[in-house]
């Protein structure tokens, strides 16, 4: 029961981030693939946005 709270956890929170990156002023298509990303990659995305791309995204998202 533990492990399916923490996959929620995680889950919820890998969708606000996906919420933050489809927020960003980029192309459309850009945006929807990675909030996917991190989504589907739950915890692992949701770590690599918060400390290594929460910074990056917009500039990498409108190249």
């Amino acid at each position: 029961m533990e492990i399916v709270a923490v996959w929620f956890i995680g889950l919820v929170l890998a969708l606000k981030a996906a919420l933050k990156i489809w927020n960003l002023r980029a192309p459309m298509r850009r945006r929807l693939i990675a909030a996917i990303l991190v989504v589907i990659t739950s915890w692992i995305g949701l770590l690599f946005y918060d400390f290594y791309g929460r910074t990056r995204f917009p500039v990498w998202l409108n190249q």
